[in-house]
């Protein structure tokens, strides 16, 4: 039986591997969600919605029928465990940003005609000829530009962070997707990796090479043996710390 992994799971471990141990191996569930993934769940839904609307039914939403629709599942999805970490925000605040997120997306992305070919595409690698380990994701929206020949794989942040320069050229989880949108469509097709950064209403594109997609592919691989290898999990004390929904359980933040 093949392996699945992920990114999230591979970045969970190299973040802290207590986490990941606790998540992957020991299997816990947690009720505990933060307002910052709460508000990203909320706003990928919207957008997946968008653009099904604009390609499956031919039809543009209005702009008031989108944050309609956020409100909706906003509320839907709601539960007071939900967690503020930020002792200055307050819900609404993150709501409000929500709203905000999606005039400027929509103002400037209307009439959403790039071409767009599916939504949430689940994706699989083989990292491994044996067919051993396989990574998994799904990508936001992936479209393709006609005139330039080259596939866009989409992705939404909803965080304040914007990255620098060199985060986006060492990011890994749309590297990896645009391998298996080569593998789908050929390996001579140009991809291009588009990062849209909500919260400051800008897109960042990145493309990677041959060499690079192949080695990476190979670190991935390296990575996963490592985690298999791996038998201490300690906890790693960061400032991500406050946003874990395993803080309360973790030896490292035990009240004496």
């Amino acid at each position: 039986m093949p392996k699945y992994y992920s990114h999230s799971k591979i970045s969970a471990f190299e973040k802290c591997p207590l986490k990941f141990k606790f998540r992957y191996i020991d299997k816990i569930e947690s009720e505990i969600k933060t307002i910052e993934a709460h508000l990203g769940s909320v706003v990928h839904s919207v957008l997946e919605w968008l653009y099904t609307e604009v390609k499956e039914k031919k039809k543009i939403p209005e702009v008031s029928e989108v944050i309609s629709f956020y409100v909706e599942n906003w509320r839907e999805n709601y539960s007071p465990q939900i967690k503020i970490v930020k002792l200055d925000s307050r819900l609404e605040d993150y709501f409000s940003k929500g709203v905000e997120f999606l005039l400027e997306y929509y103002n400037k992305h209307h009439p959403f005609d790039d071409n767009t070919l599916e939504v949430e595409k689940k994706i699989l690698i083989n990292l491994d000829e044996e067919g051993e380990y396989i990574l998994q994701g799904f990508i936001d929206r992936l479209s393709y530009n006609e005139k330039e020949g080259e596939y866009i794989i989409h992705d939404y942040k909803t965080s304040n962070v914007f990255p620098d320069e060199e985060s986006i050229e060492n990011d890994r989880q749309l590297a990896l997707y645009s391998i298996a949108i080569k593998e789908l469509f050929g390996d001579d097709k140009k991809i291009c990796l588009t990062w849209h950064y909500l919260a400051h209403n800008k897109k960042v594109c990145s493309r990677r090479t041959s060499e690079q997609l192949k080695q990476l592919k190979q670190d991935v691989l390296n990575k996963i043996k490592e985690i298999e290898s791996t038998e201490k999990f300690p906890p790693f004390i960061s400032r991500l710390c406050d946003w874990c929904e395993y803080k309360n359980i973790c030896p490292a933040w035990k009240k004496n």
